[in-house]
């Protein structure tokens, strides 16, 4: 996966409603014609971001999870302009060793380290996508695609299991001390 070579394109994937911003991602992208962008989604602003949709921009709609993975794997850098509380997108295209930019917001402060495993932008306008991405290409280099993905492991299954029962046992132990302790006072 992270050993795949890059395409000149970015992407960006989600369901397509008003508060995901993905309509600002599309016209961030039509004011650089330069740069490609793939848009995998679909819902009820698809028909607005096809209308204003210009060449270098691919609207794809739905797609499996096999054409999202080969298309995170392949771009320069994955594009989320959503606040959430969490957000698993930029995981996932982390994941793949791919950089994310990103709405510094909500959930993407903790899952997108700004400079190391991405960049973020602190407004939600096509000016702030369009100068996060002129940085991003300006520092395109720094970002290594092994440290990428090991940061999205954190965020993994096994991760989350382990420190789950780490905290179980810990909080067990402290309990089982306290009631010692209770007992020894006796």
């Amino acid at each position: 996966m992270v050993n795949v070579p890059r395409e000149d394109f970015y992407v960006t994937a989600s369901r397509m409603v008003p508060y995901k911003q993905m309509q600002l991602i599309v016209e961030a992208f039509t004011k650089m014609p330069e740069k490609k962008l793939v848009v995998i989604g679909d819902g009820p602003k698809f028909r607005y971001a096809k209308s204003i949709a210009t060449p270098n921009i691919q609207i794809m709609g739905f797609q499996p999870n096999p054409v999202l993975l080969d298309h995170l794997q392949r771009c320069k850098a994955f594009i989320f302009a959503s606040e959430e509380d969490f957000g698993i997108a930029p995981l996932e295209a982390q994941a793949c060793g791919t950089p994310v930019i990103a709405y510094g917001r909500g959930g993407a402060q903790e899952t997108v380290v700004d400079g190391v495993t991405g960049l973020h932008f602190h407004e939600q306008t096509t000016d702030a996508i369009i100068d996060a991405v002129h940085r991003f290409e300006a520092a395109e280099d720094r970002f290594d695609r092994q440290t990428i993905r090991d940061h999205a492991e954190r965020f993994s299954t096994q991760s989350f299991r382990a420190a789950f029962s780490r905290y179980v046992a810990e909080r067990w132990e402290e309990h089982e001390r306290g009631l010692t302790s209770h007992e020894a006072g006796r």
